[in-house]
């Protein structure tokens, strides 16, 4: 059984409401609560036998709830940093080499977050290649880059913004841009 993280220590960042932040975490918490509810069910069927229809679709709901509940995880926790990424950083660098210039790679990633449409945003690592990406991701469970790793995630669906900016989308992003918790996302590209 997984459990919801606490993200109140977010709560007073700049450029997010409390009430957008609070709003926010229930959809979260239904996430988890949803992942864990899908999982009983698929083992439920399993144990039976019962591996038809029923199972085929609870396996298909089971990639939305879990990448929900992890891509909000992941976006909860690249914010609340207050300082920008330091240029002298293996993270700044890096970034600078794929996209020619941090400014470009910025650029472009809030231009992707900009477009119409509900999803994702995501800074992706390629563990095979060493190269990095930015990706729309419209569904939870569709488009995501197989084999590499989120490194930065920003959410763009209307619950992550409509409260406080309407169809502001843009200010959105800034206030966004203003919240990321660099160290956290330099953190993402260590790992292995």
């Amino acid at each position: 059984m997984y459990e919801a993280n606490n993200y109140d220590h977010l709560i007073g960042m700049e450029g997010f409401s409390e009430t957008l932040l609070r709003n926010h975490f229930t959809l979260y918490q239904g996430y988890v609560t949803n992942t864990n509810k899908v999982a009983e069910t698929l083992a439920a069927l399993a144990r039976e036998g019962r591996f038809g229809p029923d199972y085929a679709e609870m396996r298909r709901r089971y990639a939305w709830e879990w990448n929900g509940m992890r891509l909000h995880e992941m976006y909860f926790n690249n914010l609340g940093g207050k300082t920008p990424l330091d240029p002298s950083s293996d993270a700044y660098r890096l970034i600078a080499q794929n996209f020619g210039t941090f400014e470009t790679w910025q650029k472009e990633f809030q231009a992707i977050g900009a477009m119409r449409g509900i999803g994702w945003v995501i800074l992706y690592h390629d563990r095979c290649g060493g190269r990095l990406f930015n990706q729309w991701v419209n569904e939870h469970d569709a488009g995501h880059l197989a084999g590499a790793r989120p490194i930065l995630v920003m959410d763009v669906f209307e619950h992550a913004f409509m409260t406080d900016y309407g169809l502001k989308r843009a200010d959105y992003i800034q206030a966004f841009w203003r919240n990321i918790h660099w160290q956290k996302v330099a953190d993402r590209l260590k790992k292995e």
